[in-house]
């Protein structure tokens, strides 16, 4: 804070805020709705939504009430309420930029193409961390195990996320509402160096590709830069690496799987599977659950939630609260 002297910052713990007022120069905002508090503001340019988890949601729609561009990381703002985001954002006339590394790449490679020559969008995915694990040794792993991503530093929500493919999951969703392309066009290839961050095919045959180091540097100064390109942040690329590529196996990772049928059906079936999933994805971290647990319980949550078509946001919000407390309850027979 010292460094980069903000005026205003947002904290969740009431407590913790006022400790803060008493040592920084700033705007402190607390509770529940001090995300959408920043995002009234006034005073800045784009709204960078990198919170991790269901609460972004609200921030985001506050900053396109708010006319304010949005370089979006936060996955669950799309994945549970991507058709309402996507209308207030085109009714707004507002730009959402994706910060993530595969929709970077898709953006850069659909730059001055037309949708209508676009055959299929291919997302890469490193795999995770246990994309070499048979069944029998994924009944076992632990949380530890899940977290040694070879070549991503990421959170510890995300890096178990990727270890499910439950964020290619989330990311096959995200880019049938920021592309505007239905499922069929949006594929998904293991790809474990993360050199190609992802491709577009298009109807000639022809495929672009975006590459660079995996660094999260580069899709994040190109959200904020854009149109331009600022000089690089990251070291350029050694081409004598070797590429290998796989197909997912959704038998051992059907969470892939399960965020495909959640699109397909839509409705308020996606925001139950992501609620499902991030209760599931917190209980594995404390050391609460096994693995597979976690796909169990997701299948189990999606089986029985009742779909609600169109939702309205506060549906969509009920719809969390429902599904998190199913996963509880099946969590019990785990």
């Amino acid at each position: 804070m010292k460094k980069y002297k903000p005026i205003a910052i947002a904290i969740s713990g009431k407590k913790k805020a006022r400790e803060l007022k008493e040592s920084v120069d700033a705007r402190v905002y607390s509770g529940h709705d001090a995300q959408i508090k920043i995002a009234a503001m006034k005073d800045y340019d784009m709204l960078v939504n990198a919170i991790v988890g269901l609460s972004g949601i609200d921030a985001t729609l506050e900053a396109i009430k708010n006319k304010k561009d949005i370089a979006l990381a936060n996955k669950e703002t799309l994945v549970s309420a991507g058709e309402i985001i996507m209308k207030e954002a085109k009714k707004n006339n507002i730009n959402i930029m994706p910060i993530d590394s595969e929709h970077s790449a898709i953006f850069q490679c659909l730059n001055g193409e037309k949708k209508s020559d676009v055959k299929r969008l291919i997302l890469t995915c490193s795999g995770g961390a246990l994309f070499k694990k048979t069944k029998e040794e994924l009944e076992i792993v632990s949380a530890r195990d899940a977290l040694k991503h070879k070549t991503w530093n990421m959170g510890d929500k995300i890096t178990i996320d990727s270890a499910t493919l439950m964020n290619k999951g989330f990311e096959v969703i995200e880019a049938m509402w920021l592309y505007d392309l239905p499922l069929e066009k949006i594929d998904v290839i293991i790809h474990p160096q993360s050199i190609i961050h992802s491709m577009v095919e298009f109807n000639d045959g022809s495929i672009i590709a975006q590459l660079s180091n995996p660094d999260m540097k580069l899709p994040i100064q190109y959200a904020l830069s854009y149109p331009e390109r600022w000089e690089s942040p990251i070291e350029s690329l050694d081409f004598a690496k070797k590429l290998s590529f796989d197909k997912p196996d959704l038998d051992r990772f059907p969470c892939l799987k399960y965020a495909y049928e959640a699109a397909e059906k839509g409705g308020s079936l996606p925001a139950a599977m992501n609620a499902a999933n991030d209760y599931m994805v917190q209980r594995f971290l404390n050391g609460q659950c096994k693995f597979l647990d976690i796909q169990r319980v997701i299948r189990k949550v999606m089986d029985e939630h009742k779909v609600i078509k169109n939702p309205t946001l506060e549906e969509i919000k009920k719809t969390i609260i429902e599904a998190t407390i199913m996963a509880e309850k099946f969590c019990l027979y785990c």
